[in-house]
Formats: structure tokens, sequence, C-alpha cells
């Protein structure tokens, strides 16, 4: 595995292996995640077995815009858009309808997407690069504690890590269904905060 910083040079050598199918790890605003390209199935088996992740358990995605959205998701509701408005840039991941053209893989037990607009400049800076959206998933193997810096990640299998050195104790980020109002996992955002949102 690769160390390279974040800047220009090292943002585009991550993007450029992230359009060649590789994976990638970066640093988000919780824990240091693994990346890949959304739309090459290729790529997403590749993340599954560095992971050591069930193929059916799905991996959500970051943006750094909301213009980024437009190729992944079918449609924002009022009440998705009132959340994001509230919340976004920042740890919550919300449940969308995804676009048709994205992998199955990525699509939950409720057809849905899960998608964060992420806070870390690193992370939206490597989306920036590479185009568009990009998968985020914890880097560590499935039952591992999350990596909070590139020495703790597990390097078999990854091309690059962007180093943001050792990120501070953080809870995940939440996951709501913004649609229906269920909390799927409580995190940095907390339940009493989501309920502080304008919501339509």
């Amino acid at each position: 595995m690769e160390i390279a910083a974040p800047t220009p040079r090292g943002l585009a050598k991550a993007a450029e292996l992230l359009h060649a199918g590789e994976v990638v790890a970066y640093p988000t605003e919780t824990v240091y995640g693994l990346g890949a390209d959304p739309f090459s199935v290729e790529a997403l088996d590749s993340l599954y077995r560095v992971k050591r992740r069930d193929p059916g358990s799905p991996v959500l995605l970051i943006v750094s815009s909301m213009e980024q959205l437009d190729s992944i998701v079918a449609a924002i509701s009022p009440r998705a858009a009132a959340y994001a408005e509230a919340f976004w840039p920042g740890p919550l991941s919300l449940l969308l309808p995804p676009s048709p053209e994205l992998p199955e893989t990525l699509l939950g037990a409720e057809s849905k997407v899960c998608v964060r607009r992420c806070s870390c400049a690193i992370a939206a800076a490597l989306c920036d690069a590479f185009g568009g959206a990009i998968v985020s998933t914890s880097a560590n193997t499935s039952g591992k504690a999350p990596a909070m810096s590139p020495d703790e990640i597990d390097p078999v299998g990854i091309a690059l890590c962007l180093d943001g050195g050792r990120l501070d104790p953080s809870p995940p980020s939440t996951v709501l269904d913004p649609d229906t109002g269920e909390l799927i996992r409580e995190g940095a955002i907390s339940r009493e905060r989501l309920a502080e949102a304008p919501l339509p």
C-alpha cells in the first residue's frame, strides 16, 4: 500500500487508481475509509474481498456537493432535502432512491442507496478529483475496530492511502431514512438533534 500526502498530486494519483478499479483508503470525518468506483462491479467485488465483508451488506457513498448526487440518486424528497440542509456536510448518512445505473450491490433491503456529503476536506477533495461519488466503508476487515490512522490499516489489496494523520475518536455517522423517519443507526448526530431539523 502506497502512502501519499493529500496534495493535488496525491489526490490525482488516488483518483487515477479509483478509475482503474483499485481500492484506496482515505480519512473521513469519523474514521479512515476504503473507496472504490461505485459504478464498477469489479471494483466493488475487490472492495468486499479486501474488507472481507458479506456482499449482501451494502456500503455507503460519499459526495462533496449536492450536484454530485445527480448521477447516483433518482430523486430527493422535501424531507430528505431538509435533513441535508440541516446536517450536510457532516456525519449524517441518508437512505435515498437510487439511480437505475447503480449496481444492486449498493442497495439495501429497502432498495435505497446510503449517501453522505462528507465534511472531511480530504475526502471531499478526493470526490472532486475522481469526478463524483465514491464508495465509503470503514478501513478495517469486518469485525475489527475501525482504523484511525494509516498504520492501523491492513494494507493487503489496497493500492494507496491518503495520509490525513491520526483522527480524533468519533462515533460513526448516523444513518437515517428521511422519508420514513426510521433511524437505522444513531451515531455522531443524535436522535435529539435530528428532531430539531425544520422539516416541511
